[in-house]
């Protein structure tokens, strides 16, 4: 059996204070698409939460049921936004209106290490506060 390894994590807070301070960065790209999950799919949740996190070391939802996942997926104040790049889904945006502080919290975000260097985070975090703000959020926070 291998020796385990620890890891050391470190938690940085960002915050857009309110949109005046909102500078997105958007691609033209046409083969480039972020799209709503408006259904509720926990193997599809998981497989976007293992190829985005796992060079990170994101384990916190990997244990949770298909019961739990569904559950919180379903919340009206969770938003699922996914990132297509010739109709693979290449990573996603996590909108929660309902976390532990104010206003809009990006509670998981980022791209599948084979889509890294090409902007496409710039545009998938500018879709995302967007959005957020565009639903009525004056504060977005990660």
């Amino acid at each position: 059996m291998p020796a385990s390894r620890q890891v050391t994590v470190v938690t940085t807070y960002l915050e857009l204070p309110e949109r005046k301070a909102f500078r997105p960065s958007f691609t033209t790209a046409p083969d480039v698409a972020v799209i709503e999950s408006h259904i509720p799919f926990p193997a599809f949740y998981r497989f976007l939460y293992r190829i985005v996190g796992e060079t990170h070391h994101w384990t916190m939802r990997l244990d949770w049921s298909d019961e739990r996942l569904l559950e919180y997926l379903s919340r009206p104040s969770v938003t699922l936004l996914v990132l297509y790049v010739q109709g693979t889904p290449a990573g996603y945006i996590e909108l929660n209106a309902e976390s532990d502080e104010p206003d809009v919290e990006i509670a998981y975000f980022g791209l599948a290490p084979m889509f890294h260097g090409r902007g496409l985070g710039k545009h998938l975090l500018s879709t995302g506060v967007q959005r957020a703000f565009d639903d009525g959020a004056s504060r977005v926070w990660v």
